[in-house]
This record gives structure tokens, C-alpha cells and sequence, in this order.
């Protein structure tokens, strides 16, 4: 008789948002992996039609109390495309810094208290504590540092309230930004020290080739805005396009769509996609910190991507830091924004990867039509591509420590959950 095993977890732990595993091997052969998305959908698309265009960034900032900064600045630039509006200068400055924020506080989350623990052999970041409360200290204090960027600007440290289409209801005094410069500097030292940590951890032996898709952002490292979306595999095509080269497929077992490139298959956004893409527009202290540590221009093995995002964590403070130097009161806090009939696409680089809006307007500037695509959705079917090849290489391990580096291989993404499942369309068919 062949024998059938099935590994579940019901309830995923540290993740955003509810989600669950499923592993099935028959005769020692992988047959089904599932990445189980159940957390309800929560359909933000539908219940932005009809809202002025101005409400976008707060309705949409409350999908996520991790990286509402994203969904805001991805809101702002579809909505300023319709009109023909540029937000530049120092009014894009501090749009840069409010995200560089949220950069360094969701990293360090997710880093310190979501992925470390993996490594270390410890159930919790409770138990990290126990163990290294030197670290858990270190955590706080930089995530907090990101808070009080994201306060400073943005008004409060989650579901800013300061963002407007157009800019800012309000701009911060150069006082109350050189007042974050100490702590800032304190945060680039301790986020060098993290990447240290990281890098000396153990790192299975696992390696996924799957195509890398990123924004281009002009020369810049991809973080507030962009006007291209990028590949490792030579694709590259303005993020008007997104739709005619991104398909989302329904599947079974899953509360969220799975974004696939049409004609190409699965693909990867977030750190690691950036980092190979654009690593050498990290700041300079950020790609001393990458070579310090042999960081690889490609990482190729999932588990590494704890390494990347802390590079991005030097290059998100020593970026601030840089902003706060040069930074001069604008004149006026917004630029003029009329409602105007449309279709506007924007597009931000998420802690976890690209962030896509499209929206469609009417002549009184109501919405008619939304589509938000968030990273977790479109790195889904790369996750289980993941599981499966990781599975069928160790299906020799024992079920209680095949099932955690399973669970491991999710947490590399650093999903989040909860982001994805506003996507689900309710089909009736009635006869």
C-alpha cells in the first residue's frame, strides 16, 4: 500500500492575517500544496465607487495598519495622473521620508519579530525576549524611530491622516525634523548591526530561479513612486500596461486572487526583487552594509530575503536622513488637484512589494471603478511554487520540523494576509 501524508496547519503564526497550509505527499512524492487564504474578503474596491476621489487615501490606508503609507501614496499618484497634477519638490520629499517610515518600522517587525525566531529555534518573538532582550530592545527602539517618522509627517504612526491627492493638509516645521535626526542616526547604526545579525544565521540550502518584477523609479532606489515596472527577465513596460501583462486567476482555496504575468508565470516582488534589480542605488551605507556581509547581487534562496530587508532598513534611514538635510518648508502644503473623468494608474514599492491602484473617474471626480492589487496576492503563487519545491527536497525530515520549515518558507515573504483578501468576486448563478 502507498503510503498518504498530509501536513496542515490550521493558523498560521506571525504572518498579517489569517491564513493557512496544506502539504500532501503520496508515496513520498509531493501531490498538493496549498497556501489557504480564509480570512473573509473585505471588498475596498467596491465600496470606493461612488466616494470622491479625495477619500481614496484614507478609505484605502485602513487595509493594512502595517504599510497604510503605501496604499495612501499608490492612491495619491492614480488619482494625480487623472488630472495631469506633479507632486515634486519638497512636497515629493516628504512623501519619500513619511514612506521611508514605514519602511523601517515594517522591516524591523517583521525582522526581529516575525522571521528572527524562525531561525533561532524559539516559538516567539515572547521567547526571543527571554533569551535576547538586548535584541528585542534594539527592535523596539528602531520600530519606534519609524513611528515617530511616520507621526511627524504624516500626522500619526498608523493610517496617517496629513496625506491628501495633491501633498500634505499640513508640512512639518525644519525644527520637528531635525528633532528625529539623533534617533535616525542611532537607527542607521543599529540597522548596520542588524544586518550583521541576520547574515550569521543558518540558512537552509534552497534556491528558487523565478522571474524578479520590480518598479523603475528613475535612478532612485524604487521606494515612493514609478513610472515602469521591470523584470529580471528583460520585461519592461509603463504600469499603464499592468493589466494587459498581469492576469489574477481565481483559485479554489484561496479568499485572494493569484497574480500570474500572462504567457510567463509565476513571478516575485518585494526585497529581493528590488535588491537585484536596483541594489546598486542602495544608499551608500546600505551597500557597504550588502558587501560587508557577501550579500549575493541576485539572492536566490527565499530564506536570505531576512538579509535583504535589513539592508533596506540602512538604506531607509540613511535615505531619511539625507531628506531631513535638505529639507526647506514648501510654500504651500498641496498643489491643486481637479476632479477630472479618467483612468488613472499608480503604482509605490510596498515593504513587501509592489503596490498597484487603478481607478476610474467620472466629470464630478466620484470613483466608477477601483482595482488594488497588493504584493501578497501577486507573490502567492510563487509562495506555493516555493513549498512544493521545498517539500519535494526534504520530504525525509520528520512532520513536526518538515511543517516549521514550511511555515518558515511563508514567513520569508513576510505576507500580509489581510491586504490580499479584498479581492474575492461574488459570482451567483441562479437557475
Amino acid at each position: 500500500m502507498t503510503a498518504t501524508k498530509t501536513i496542515r496547519t490550521d493558523y498560521l503564526a506571525r504572518v498579517e492575517g489569517e491564513g493557512g497550509m496544506l502539504v500532501k505527499m503520496r508515496g513520498g512524492t509531493v501531490t498538493d500544496v496549498k497556501l489557504r487564504i480564509y480570512e473573509p474578503p473585505r471588498f475596498f474596491e467596491a465600496f470606493l465607487r461612488g466616494r470622491p476621489f479625495t477619500e481614496a487615501p484614507d478609505i484605502t490606508a485602513r487595509i493594512c495598519g502595517i504599510c497604510p503609507v503605501a496604499y495612501q501614496m499608490s492612491s495619491c499618484l492614480a488619482m494625480e495622473s487623472i488630472a495631469g497634477a506633479e507632486v515634486g519638490g519638497q512636497l515629493r520629499a516628504l512623501r519619500r521620508l513619511l514612506y521611508c517610515g514605514e519602511w523601517i518600522e515594517s522591516h524591523t517587525l517583521h525582522v526581529y519579530m516575525l522571521h528572527a525566531p524562525d531561525f533561532l529555534g524559539l516559538a516567539s518573538a515572547v521567547e526571543l525576549a527571554q533569551t535576547s532582550p538586548e535584541l528585542v530592545e534594539r527592535a523596539l527602539r528602531l520600530k519606534k524611530i519609524g513611528n515617530d517618522v511616520m507621526r511627524v509627517v504624516g500626522g500619526r504612526e498608523v493610517h496617517p491622516i496629513n496625506v491628501r491627492v495633491g501633498g500634505w493638509y499640513s508640512v512639518p516645521s525644519k525644527a520637528q525634523l531635525q528633532a528625529l535626526v539623533p534617533d535616525l542616526e542611532w537607527a542607521l547604526e543599529a540597522s548596520r548591526e542588524t544586518v550583521r545579525l541576520v547574515a550569521g544565521l543558518q540558512f537552509p540550502s534552497f534556491e528558487q530561479d523565478v522571474e524578479l518584477v520590480a518598479l523603475d523609479a528613475d535612478g532612485e532606489y524604487p521606494i515612493d513612486r514609478g513610472s515602469r515596472l521591470i523584470s529580471s527577465r528583460g520585461l519592461d513596460f509603463p504600469i499603464e500596461e499592468f493589466y494587459d501583462r498581469v492576469e489574477e486567476l481565481h483559485v479554489e482555496h484561496s479568499n485572494a486572487l493569484h497574480a500570474v504575468l500572462r504567457g510567463r508565470g509565476a513571478y516575485l516582488v518585494g526585497p529581493c526583487a528590488r535588491h537585484a534589480l536596483h541594489g546598486h542605488l542602495l544608499s551608500p551605507q546600505a551597500r557597504e552594509a550588502a558587501a560587508e556581509v557577501g550579500l549575493e547581487p541576485v539572492v536566490r534562496n527565499p530564506f536570505r530575503s531576512i538579509v535583504v530587508r535589513a539592508v533596506e532598513v540602512v538604506h531607509a534611514c540613511e535615505e531619511a536622513l539625507r531628506l531631513i538635510a535638505a529639507y526647506e518648508p514648501p510654500a504651500e502644503p498641496a498643489v491643486a488637484v481637479a476632479p477630472r473623468a479618467g483612468i488613472g494608474h499608480g503604482a509605490s514599492e510596498a515593504p513587501r512589494g509592489v503596490l498597484y491602484h487603478r481607478y476610474r473617474l467620472a466629470d464630478d471626480g466620484s470613483i466608477v471603478d477601483a482595482k488594488i492589487v497588493p504584493p501578497t496576492s501577486q507573490n502567492q503563487r510563487s509562495i506555493e511554487d516555493d513549498l512544493f519545491a521545498f517539500v519535494t527536497e526534504n520530504a525525509g525530515l520528520q512532520d513536526d520540523e518538515l511543517r516549521h520549515r514550511c511555515e518558515q518558507a511563508i514567513r520569508n515573504y513576510d505576507p500580509c494576509i489581510s491586504c490580499a483578501t479584498h479581492f474575492l468576486t461574488l459570482e451567483v448563478e441562479r437557475t
